[in-house]
């Protein structure tokens, strides 16, 4: 059956329609996608798409319940547009997420009367949403570090909408030896964890679900519900952490996905196999080398959440 997402709030936040993972050559990450992860491209998957608008080339692609939208500036790079803007200051890196929404309007002058900062297209700030919108995107600075779409429709073509979605999201624990099971968390690195966590909570209707101390990355977390997936916010308590200096380094941001899997020993062998180097912070989760993963942190765990809405 296709899947039924999980919301939270008053307006209706569901699915992550996409998390972006920013290169500079959408074909050849792509082809990493495929053969480490068994991704099935369903936009772009013989040529990337270009949006003329934003000077930049694009695919996306299943892994699990994850999508990824893979994405890289034309070259030359023009950093006066946001997508090179962005691949100027820190190049192959985790992007953004986005997030569907029943009623972006209300969500929007929530957010507004709450004190978040959302920009008119061109510039300026938006005192009131008016009806109709169909997508805008808070201030990443209020959303300590999230780039976030909220957008009122889904990604066209989206294979969680189909209905034989149950059945294909389970060959990748079945028939893949990463044994993915389903994404685990999104990972936002913050300064101050408990102001994030009140924002979160406060001024975006997130549910908070686990705090502590994460032996993983050597930081403070709590781990909240937005919409039809978890985010973890983690504040490191070692600056010599790789968490540590991510932190330090870009401030409030996306660091890393984390994938719950049945078979640990399965997914590092297999990581192994394709040259992607692993360590083991904790008997429980392998992390991979981001310098082997094109920039981007991923984390394989057998760990599961308490209260977790999404484990079966």
């Amino acid at each position: 059956m296709h899947r039924v997402p999980k919301q939270t709030g008053d307006y209706g936040i569901g699915i992550m329609i996409h998390t972006i993972h920013m290169t500079d050559d959408v074909k050849k990450l792509n082809d990493f996608y495929r053969d480490v992860f068994g991704a099935q491209i369903y936009m772009g998957a013989d040529e990337p798409n270009y949006l003329p608008p934003e000077d930049r080339w694009a695919s996306l692609m299943m892994v699990s319940d994850l999508c990824v939208e893979t994405m890289a500036p034309n070259l030359a790079v023009d950093a006066t547009k946001p997508v090179g803007k962005f691949y100027s200051k820190f190049g192959r890196h985790w992007h953004s997420v986005g997030y569907k929404v029943d009623d972006p309007a209300g969500l929007a002058n929530y957010m507004i009367e709450r004190g978040i900062y959302i920009g008119r297209p061109g510039g300026g700030k938006v005192e009131k949403m008016e009806p109709g919108v169909h997508y805008f995107f808070p201030s990443p600075r209020d959303m300590f570090g999230l780039m976030a779409e909220m957008c009122v429709v889904d990604m066209p073509g989206d294979p969680r909408l189909l209905d034989d979605w149950s059945e294909k999201q389970r060959t990748w624990e079945t028939d893949h030896p990463l044994t993915i099971r389903r994404v685990a968390h999104v990972m936002l690195g913050v300064k101050d964890v408990e102001a994030a966590t009140e924002s979160y909570v406060k001024r975006v209707q997130a549910v908070p679900l686990q705090s502590g101390v994460d032996d993983v990355t050597q930081a403070k977390f709590q781990i909240v519900q937005l919409g039809d997936s978890l985010l973890k916010l983690v504040q490191p308590l070692d600056d010599t952490s790789d968490l540590g200096r991510h932190v330090a380094k870009y401030g409030n941001m996306i660091y890393a996905v984390t994938f719950r899997v049945a078979d640990l020993d399965s997914a590092e062998g297999w990581l192994a196999k394709k040259n992607i180097r692993t360590s083991r912070p904790t008997p429980t989760t392998v992390a991979a080398d981001p310098a082997d993963t094109w920039g981007a942190p991923y984390f394989f765990t057998t760990e599961s959440v308490p209260n977790d809405p999404f484990e079966a």
